[in-house]
């Protein structure tokens, strides 16, 4: 009886998917996440969750949630494949798409709940005790205008990053 040994990555794979966990462990991403991409970029065909799963050693589960965030990022595309029912996968080759949508997916959200934080924090300041008042003040300050340049500058830099 001929058993069938799972497939395997070439060098090229593996070189890839390296380096996209690296890349994923900069940015704080999981490691699967960086595998995941790794792979769907250094690949040819479009590949089902299935085979990404095989390919990889990964859970369903992690395989699953990586590519959810990746379609969330507009890091990975679905695929039509002909005749078959399933989701194939294929990675996005476009610089600005990706770090457009990895700014949008994760750093507007953070933006966007800045002015909650930062009224909080005044708040605190102006009720810490007088030695350490003028310090939280100044403080809570130069967050403000952190945030206040944050929220101006990402949407210019969005909208010229698109413009490429």
């Amino acid at each position: 009886m001929e058993t069938q040994s799972a497939p395997s990555l070439s060098d090229f794979q593996r070189e890839n998917i390296l380096l996209f966990v690296n890349t994923a462990k900069a940015l704080s991403v999981p490691r699967s996440v960086g595998e995941i991409f790794g792979l769907l970029f250094s690949t040819a065909e479009p590949l089902s969750l299935d085979q990404v799963v095989t390919l990889l050693g990964i859970s369903k589960g992690s395989a699953s949630q990586g590519l959810r965030w990746l379609r969330e990022v507009g890091a990975v595309k679905s695929v039509y494949v002909d005749g078959d029912r399933r989701d194939y996968f294929e990675a996005e080759t476009e610089l600005r798409r990706l770090i457009l949508g990895f700014l949008r997916e994760t750093v507007e959200p953070h933006l966007s709940r800045g002015p909650n934080y930062i009224e909080r924090i005044s708040s605190a300041a102006q009720q810490s005790p007088d030695i350490d008042k003028k310090f939280a003040i100044s403080r809570a300050t130069k967050l403000s205008r952190w945030h206040k340049f944050a929220s101006q500058t990402l949407p210019m830099f969005l909208n010229f990053a698109g413009k490429f």
